[in-house]
């Protein structure tokens, strides 16, 4: 075999791919396993192969694959793990909350607090008042006076519903503090119509 060159000594082609003059050389090996011989015979061969190989690549008359010259891109990375979005809130409730500033949160706050105490006398005349704060700074928002109608009326009866059945519930503890259930509904109202008038719009 030594008067062969080293693609004879394969059994393969001068333009044979890499892949089969490496899977050439690997099926020789196992078949020449027990013949110390004949396997230098074909490390030899394919060590000439491959220097020739190099230098043809470096001379630039071999295309490498880009599957050999960029291994790292065949190599798919492991998935990341993305933990799953949080549900999307409704477009028409993102349309009604608002995320509103330090003054829009405290100066309401205040009068609804002005209110309150005057509900501890005149609960149906702070009632309206209260109405007609919501009211303002709800419209204030987006001019929209329909809307603002709308959610101050519900923010009145869950108010006075919601604080009526809590007085009744709380009604020994407010008799020992004199206050009557009136109120107490009125107070509850004010929260409730200034959680409406802050952070909805």
């Amino acid at each position: 075999m030594s008067d062969k060159n080293p693609y004879e000594t394969l059994g393969i082609d001068e333009n044979s791919p890499f892949d089969e003059i490496q899977a050439t050389r690997n099926r020789l090996v196992q078949e020449h396993a027990g013949d110390r011989k004949q396997l230098e015979a074909i490390e030899a061969a394919y060590e000439a192969i491959l220097m020739d190989r190099l230098r043809l690549r470096q001379e630039g008359k071999i295309k490498v694959p880009d599957r050999i010259r960029f291994p790292e891109r065949l190599v798919e990375p492991p998935p990341e793990f993305a933990p799953t979005p949080p549900k999307q809130t409704p477009d028409w409730l993102q349309r009604l909350i608002d995320t509103p500033s330090r003054a829009d949160i405290l100066w309401p706050a205040a009068i609804f607090v002005g209110t309150g105490l005057l509900s501890l006398s005149a609960p149906p005349l702070a009632l309206a008042l209260g109405v007609g704060v919501s009211l303002y700074f709800l419209n204030r928002k987006e001019h929209k006076f329909g809307r603002a109608f709308l959610l101050t009326l519900i923010g009145l009866i869950v108010g006075v519903v919601l604080g009526l059945q809590i007085g009744q519930f709380l009604l020994p503890q407010l008799q020992q503090i004199s206050l009557n259930l009136n109120s107490f509904a009125a107070l509850v109202t004010f929260f409730v119509l200034w959680l409406i008038s802050s952070f909805l719009r």
